[in-house]
């Protein structure tokens, strides 16, 4: 079937909306890579036979129940997946497995009780209702709102939901000028990191007269940790490829293209699913609607360079050249991919579009902040009760995020900082818990929000080791097109390599700044710009920390493993030769009946002499 007007798309939005509601039971298992990879293909597999065997519909009180068995999009609680939804109930399943299938089926399909022992549990109260569970509770699910709501691979199932109601007002009832106006009004900022006006951009590139035009949307989301872009396009592709038609309408572009790193397979397959569907029925490709327009979309992966998520790198890797930065001007709205003007928005950005056109700049700007309105999806990891994928207010501060939503730190321990905004972003330390994260609030800061990664860590944690982890991942990531980020990422590393080996001195701090203030003065691109980021920040508000590692040759983190000492207690030792046997470096001096002793310069730390000595005789001192 192939919609050729506004009045054919409601009607087909009016039967799936029908098709969406018989089905009074609905089972959602979460199918986003995280669950995919813990096992929740099997447990759909199974629900679905289940399904099956009742001929999709089971008795219950004398009434005739559909059930649907949905492959969702991800339900953000990665911490606890495999997950399943069952609605209308609202009961969230955790960590389910194909052995508890037939108790969910028969308890709460069939007779409608919870399971309780598969439901979220805080302090011996039971919590039956997802929305009701601490993490969920004080998010505002905008963007990831139809992510385990909907089966993540119907276009029918978006439809129902109010999908492509959007695209259909751009096309007839709005004007070029009236969208970019919309978008300008609501202060849309782009998500990818920037946080660059999404308006303005679009204007910029409106105003061209070059008649070709592109739009292109970054999904090569590359931070260590961070999987917002991936949940969106794994879970709800439509709604991104609807801002996208929609920014071509506003430019008057034909033409888009959607970059993938590779190391995305499930999301790349779920946009080929999308686009073939909307192609299906004609809402992409040739005269969408009857309204003349034409839109295309075409899907690039890339190879995983992480240098690819800047705009002028990513651009040339589409062309099939080696993904590397240029400079600028001319910039991307000016010339762009194939040198022609286009607008380069990731994919959160663009998911957020179709709820700004149905809903009005009114009601966006009354979320969030005023300058930073809307939501914001953030990947939560690291030393936090409950990690994974959340969706809070622009404004919501670190504390909320958490505590609240996140449960705290693990095992009880304190917390002692947050990596936001991963390689490119920096520290914030416990004084910074009640700031508001908004792009305005962070800049000033000397941190950013970045595509939205947040590593928490707890009082356990070596921020140099922290440091030295971000610089080696930038350092293996600069594309070598110049100087100061090949070389500066590579003398910053060395140097933290240093002081984690315990050959570091206080003069080498005085070179990090200095290298920093270079590299980011200096660096072609947004990724050398910013590399620099993390070690300034720890160096910032930890330089007590870098002081006992380079001064007084200490880990008190006790992570740094060439900082510690590890020795033989005289006493206790019984001189039987197993630790000598097992010492790669012969750094064990000793003989039977002859006490033992470590020879400091041969050892290598490795622990082996450690967890064979029977007696207990040898302790690691940091």
């Amino acid at each position: 079937m192939c919609l050729s007007s506004t009045i054919e798309l409601q009607d087909y939005r009016n039967k799936c909306l029908t098709n969406f509601q018989n089905e009074k039971k609905k089972i959602l298992i979460c199918a986003g890579t995280g669950c995919v990879s813990s096992g929740s293909l099997d447990v759909h597999k199974l629900f679905s036979e289940f399904a099956d065997k009742s001929d999709v519909s089971v008795e219950l009180k004398n009434e005739e129940v559909h059930v649907g068995v949905k492959k969702s999009g991800c339900h953000g609680f990665c911490e606890m997946g495999p997950l399943v939804l069952i609605e209308p109930f609202g009961f969230l399943y955790l960590k389910v497995k194909p052995e508890d299938c037939e108790e969910i089926w028969n308890e709460t399909i069939l007779n409608g009780r919870p399971v309780e022992r598969l439901m979220y549990t805080l302090d011996g109260k039971v919590f039956n209702e997802r929305n009701e569970i601490p993490f969920y509770k004080k998010q505002t699910r905008l963007v990831l709102k139809n992510c385990g709501a909907i089966d993540s691979e119907s276009v029918d199932e978006y439809i129902a939901m109010g999908g492509y109601r959007a695209l259909s007002k751009s096309l007839f009832d709005m004007k070029q000028t009236e969208i970019i106006t919309m978008i300008n009004e609501a202060s849309l900022r782009g998500r990818g990191g920037g946080g660059f006006p999404t308006g303005r951009k679009w204007g910029q590139v409106q105003r061209q007269a070059e008649p070709t035009k592109y739009i292109v949307c970054n999904g090569d989301e590359g931070d260590p940790g961070a999987f917002m872009d991936r949940s969106i396009m794994e879970g709800d592709p439509h709604r991104m490829i609807e801002g996208m038609l929609i920014a071509g309408i506003a430019v008057g572009s034909n033409e888009g293209y959607i970059y993938v790193r590779a190391e995305y397979p499930l999301a790349v397959e779920r946009l080929r699913i999308a686009i073939a569907q909307a192609e299906k029925i004609g809402l992409l490709g040739e005269n969408i609607l009857g309204s003349g327009f034409d839109f295309s979309l075409k899907i690039n992966q890339g190879a995983g360079a992480f240098v690819c998520g800047e705009g002028s790198a990513l651009t040339t890797s589409i062309e099939g050249h080696r993904g590397m930065p240029r400079t600028k001007p001319p910039r991307t709205v000016d010339q762009g991919l194939w040198g022609k003007p286009t607008v380069l928005n990731n994919v959160e950005t663009f998911a957020n579009v179709p709820s700004i056109i149905n809903h009005g700049v009114e009601w966006y700007t009354s979320i969030g902040t005023e300058k930073s309105p809307g939501t914001k999806a953030f990947a939560l990891t690291g030393n936090v009760n409950n990690t994974g994928l959340i969706e809070v207010p622009m404004g919501t501060t670190l504390r909320e995020i958490i505590f609240d939503i996140g449960g705290g730190i693990k095992n009880n321990k304190k917390f002692k900082a947050v990596q936001i905004g991963g390689p490119s972003g920096g520290c914030l330390i416990e004084e910074h818990l009640d700031v508001p994260l908004d792009f305005d609030s962070l800049s000033k800061l000397g941190a950013m929000i970045g595509s939205g990664g947040l590593v928490v860590m707890d009082e356990d944690t070596c921020m140099i080791e922290i440091a030295r982890f971000f610089m080696n991942f930038t350092q293996n990531e600069s594309c070598g097109k110049c100087v100061p980020c090949r070389e500066g990422t590579k003398r910053m590393l060395e140097i933290l390599d240093r002081i984690v080996m315990g050959n570091g001195s206080e003069k080498d701090l005085d070179i990090l700044l200095e290298l920093a203030d270079t590299i980011s003065s200096t660096s072609l691109c947004g990724l050398g710009k910013s590399a620099p980021n993390p070690v300034v920040s720890t160096l910032k508000f930890f330089k007590n920390e870098y002081l006992s590692h380079v001064v007084d040759k200490k880990c008190k983190s006790k992570v740094c493993q060439n900082l510690k000492m590890i020795y033989i207690v005289p006493t206790l030792c019984k001189a039987c030769t197993k630790c000598k046997k097992v010492c790669p470096t012969d750094a064990i001096e000793g003989a039977p009946k002859v006490i033992h002793i470590i020879d400091q310069i041969k050892c290598i730390k490795c622990g082996a002499c450690v967890s064979t000595c029977p007696f207990d005789s040898i302790e690691e001192v940091f």
